[in-house]
């Protein structure tokens, strides 16, 4: 409630679907993965330009392993702002389960997805997106998260959606930070809510339903959701599965 009204904070923006849901007056948007930060700032300075580029693509495995491929060349370094956006959402739109995953050298892995009419070119999107983040005072920015939250006003809302840790050992996916993440980087994280929640500031934090998650957040309040999840390796996996979301206040 008045979320919208508070100065808000995603340092783990991803594909932003909070952020765009509040659309908050003023927010500060971030994430470390720098491909993703530059889509958004594109989308806010060149939407037209993104669109035209995005005609170029073709939905072919050839096409698409070639556009997938270039983060492993010197011909990457050359590409624009924009070329590079481009490329980002052309292969979140036709990799298989629209997974943006990089493997350890930081280079995007995930395999065609054989879809046969994928919306590659969304101009109301583009085009709506653009206008909300240039007429609202969104402020976006490519850094570690800890570093995005410091010094935030004690009246901000702070939404929290890391990387998840696993529920079993064999679900260790590392999701599209490049390196994955292991318990002391959930226990970092923990620490940076234990600052926020000590200077006043509300937060909430998305995570899995892991006994891990469940201890180290004990003092905060803990609800059980049902998300929707299609990114599985088991089909007979894939639908409703049990997430956490934690706060620090009550509502």
């Amino acid at each position: 409630k008045g979320v919208s009204n508070r100065p808000y904070y995603e340092p783990f923006i991803g594909g932003g679907a909070l952020f765009f849901d509040l659309q908050p007056k003023y927010a500060i948007i971030n994430d470390s993965n720098e491909e993703l930060i530059n889509v958004y700032n594109v989308i806010k300075k060149n939407p037209n330009e993104l669109i035209e580029d995005l005609k170029k693509h073709k939905n072919t495995a050839e096409y698409f392993y070639k556009i997938r491929s270039l983060d492993r060349s010197p011909i990457f370094n050359k590409l624009t702002n924009i070329e590079r956006a481009s490329r980002i959402i052309y292969l979140n739109k036709t990799c298989y389960n629209g997974l943006y995953r990089v493997n350890n050298a930081g280079e995007f892995n995930s395999p065609f997805g054989k879809y046969k009419n994928p919306n590659i070119i969304n101009e109301p999107v583009i085009k709506a997106v653009s206008k909300y983040l240039n007429s609202a005072q969104i402020q976006i920015s490519n850094e570690d998260y800890e570093v995005a939250l410091q010094n935030i006003p004690s009246n901000s809302f702070v939404y929290l959606d890391p990387p998840y840790h696993p529920i079993s050992e064999s679900s260790n996916f590392t999701g599209y930070v490049q390196g994955g993440w292991n318990e002391e980087d959930q226990l970092r994280l923990r620490n940076v809510c234990d600052t926020l929640n000590s200077n006043g500031i509300k937060f909430l934090l998305s995570n899995s339903s892991s006994d891990f998650i469940k201890d180290i957040y004990s003092n905060y309040n803990i609800h059980k959701v049902k998300a929707t999840r299609a990114i599985n390796s088991d089909a007979s996996k894939r639908g409703q599965v049990n997430e956490f979301l934690i706060s620090n206040y009550d509502e």
